[in-house]
């Protein structure tokens, strides 16, 4: 990576970045109705503490306050989620008005204090009644999706100029549908598959959608979360692991929406779980449509190692096993989570798309963060933001068209799975009271901003 350090350019975006069933809650208020997460988290042991996003971060009453956050802090963006079962209860037919002027409200004083709403269409809160008619495996539910994308920017389109279609298809398709470890909690092999097309299907027909109704400065893009997969030794085992993990995580979405085309190594590394009878003629020019931009979100990179099926446990055994297992070089420096933090895997993956992908559109980072217990003198955040922010500097000096930084997340929230117990935010949540309190990453990062990337130190 080149240790250049380059300017960040006039009209970058900066902003922070939340979703709706994280940090709403209100989950019964105004004629929401329930979705695949409020199911799975009331099934036991499904996430940690037993806990959900029932009353999270209130912030469905306290949103103004947190727009407060947001202008103190100096964002110009914030991205975040729609609920569609707080638009649509059912998944289709009957629009919940309250539901929409809730988001009204909401991006237009985001536009009072000069923030930018950025608009995720999809942050992986499916209706419950389309997953009890077959959820993201069946088609069906591309073409509601859609119906949803349609109703939202009718009502939204005059305010909301980004949209984004859907947040990281490959946790709601394979995190959700293969391993289980996500709402809907199911362990399949060729529904998983499944879900992950019509996720990609529906990406598509709402971007037609959306681009029929196209305002003036409207942009549409998507949001994947970007891994690079390198093999954790010289074997030639594990650069095949490394090979189909990349496949998993990366290029079954890339390549579709990028190249319109479906990898190559698909049928070799899935032949044996599919038929991929779900695939039609025509849905690669549907899914392939340009984008106007790329969302990237960057947590960590992945060392895969070979694992033989036989050897692994049985009760953590999906039908999608890959002989893959993921580990930490020795040696590296960890997050609270446990995660590597390796910001040259951002330079990686953003020199790479630019190599692999002649038609790159400009590239946001939509997503970028750093989990701990919630101390209030967040030193290890301060540090990867500034690690990070730099590998982007780099990327951006070796040609990468990168516009905008979107920090994870603006407040402490309900982290899936993890429960509460995993804290992302600039800003601390506390629980019980919902009193909000900045945390030293929120000062540094707002003396950063001020400054259009100069390092205010620690």
């Amino acid at each position: 990576m080149t240790r250049e350090r380059t300017a960040f350019p006039a009209g970058f975006v900066w902003g922070t970045a939340t979703a709706a069933y994280q940090i709403e809650g209100a989950v019964d208020a105004d004629g929401r109705g329930p979705s695949i997460w409020d199911t799975f988290c009331r099934v036991p042991g499904a996430v940690a503490g037993g806990e959900s996003g029932e009353h999270a971060c209130d912030h469905y009453h306290r949103w103004q306050e947190d727009v407060e956050l947001m202008d103190r802090l100096g964002a110009g963006a914030y991205r975040f989620s729609l609920a569609w079962p707080r638009i649509m209860p059912d998944g289709d037919g009957q629009v919940n008005q309250r539901g929409l002027d809730f988001y009204r409200r909401l991006a237009d004083t985001l536009r009072e204090h000069l923030i930018e709403p950025y608009v995720t269409l999809y942050h992986w809160d499916l209706p419950q009644a389309l997953e009890d008619r077959g959820g993201w495996r069946d088609r069906d539910t591309a073409e509601r999706f859609a119906d949803y994308a349609e109703v939202a920017h009718e009502a939204l389109g005059d305010t909301v100029s980004r949209w984004i279609t859907l947040n990281e298809p490959y946790c709601s398709s394979i995190v959700g549908y293969a391993e289980g470890r996500h709402a809907p909690g199911a362990r399949e092999g060729h529904g998983a598959l499944a879900a992950a097309h019509h996720l990609l299907l529906g990406h598509g027909l709402a971007t037609a959608r959306l681009r029929a109704r196209s305002r003036p400065g409207q942009q549409v893009g998507i949001t994947l979360n970007m891994s690079p997969t390198v093999p954790a030794s010289g074997s030639a085992a594990d650069a095949d692991a490394a090979r189909r993990k990349d496949l998993l995580v990366n290029r079954q979405f890339t390549d579709p929406l990028l190249l319109g085309a479906y990898a190559a190594d698909m049928a070799e590394t899935f032949g044996a779980i599919s038929d991929f009878s779900f695939r039609r003629e025509g849905d690669l020019e549907i899914i392939g449509a340009p984008l106007d931009f790329l969302g990237v979100n960057y947590y960590y990179r992945i060392h895969a190692a070979a694992a033989p099926y036989e050897q692994a446990d049985p009760a953590l055994r999906s039908a999608f096993d890959l002989g893959v297992r993921s580990v930490t070089p020795d040696g590296a420096q960890t997050s609270g989570l446990g995660w590597p933090m390796e910001p040259q895997g951002l330079h990686q993956t953003l020199l790479g798309l630019t190599r692999r992908y002649p038609a790159l559109p400009p590239i946001f980072i939509t997503e970028n963060g750093y989990g701990d217990d919630g101390t209030l003198d967040d030193t290890g955040r301060i540090g990867f933001l500034r690690d990070h922010l730099a590998a982007i500097r780099a990327a951006m000096a070796d040609g990468v068209d990168v516009r905008g930084y979107f920090c994870w997340s603006l407040l402490d929230n309900f982290e899936w799975a993890r429960g509460y117990a995993a804290r992302f935010g600039l800003v601390h949540v506390d629980y019980e009271t919902q009193t909000r309190t900045e945390k030293a990453s929120f000062h540094w990062l707002r003396e950063f901003i001020a400054k259009q990337g100069e390092d205010p130190g620690t």
